[in-house]
């Protein structure tokens, strides 16, 4: 999820964004970047999804336009989200290749908890899809994603507009609080209709001997935010002690 999906463990699908660089204390050496074919499809990689963030951000006007109200304009930008979100997906893959400097490990909880919030979630629960909190998530998600894909790029291709760069360390105090605030309220609001349903739940008795309760497991997802918030918040705001790293030009970028 945001969150997660936002949370702050250092992703990196676009080679700009979580580098160490040469200048760190102790003279480490600089790390190798990707060579000139991974550098290419990184850079064809993160343009498309800068442009298909972009046309989920073009529909949700559009529709915005067209109704004259904020509600469920969800239904109108539901497959481009799905796939682009689904998309990053990718940059799991692109870890354990080794093409990006990021643990698998971490990028695969940050990517899979925004697909779990689209898929096990959202989509699930289509009582829920009309909920202002979800316009909430996505409007988050769309505006950071466009900032941090154009960011990934450019540093790529060693031209970063300072406005780009500003974006990615400023708005993420709005957004990322935004983005949680959607991805809470949209999970509380799906929990009434699954325990209702039973949804994805097993019970006893069965040939597994085995049960599960999805209304309980939500529960715990939502708490599970706590204690990501205050580690994503503090990696990523600006006013972190934490030291920047240098590569490329660039400060050393959080993930989402």
């Amino acid at each position: 999820m945001a969150a997660a999906a936002a949370t702050a463990a250092t992703k990196g699908n676009g080679g700009g964004g979580a580098r160490a660089g040469a200048g760190e204390a102790g003279g480490a050496r600089k790390k190798k970047g990707p060579g000139p074919l991974a550098t290419a499809y990184l850079v064809i990689y993160n343009v498309v999804m800068t442009a298909g963030w972009l046309v989920i951000a073009v529909g949700l006007v559009r529709a915005y336009l067209a109704k004259g109200s904020y509600h469920s304009l969800y239904y109108s930008i539901e497959k481009p989200l799905k796939f682009f979100q689904t998309g990053a997906l990718l940059e799991v893959l692109h870890c354990a290749v080794g093409i990006v400097p990021s643990s698998v490990v971490l990028t695969s909880f940050q990517v899979m908890s925004r697909v779990f919030l689209i898929w096990a979630v959202t989509h699930s629960v289509k009582e829920v899809q009309s909920e202002d909190s979800v316009l909430l998530f996505v409007i988050a998600w769309t505006i950071t994603e466009i900032i941090r894909y154009s960011f990934y790029t450019f540093s790529l291709l060693n031209h970063l507009p300072y406005l780009i760069k500003w974006a990615r360390y400023t708005l993420f105090i709005v957004l990322y609080p935004m983005g949680v605030s959607g991805e809470l309220l949209t999970i509380y609001a799906a929990l009434p209709f699954v325990r209702q349903a039973g949804l994805y739940s097993i019970s006893l008795p069965n040939k597994y001997n085995f049960s599960f309760d999805y209304y309980a497991f939500l529960i715990l997802i939502m708490i599970s935010y706590i204690p990501r918030w205050d580690h994503s918040f503090n990696t990523y705001s600006p006013l972190s002690k934490a030291p920047w790293r240098v590569s490329h030009g660039i400060k050393h970028c959080p993930s989402r």
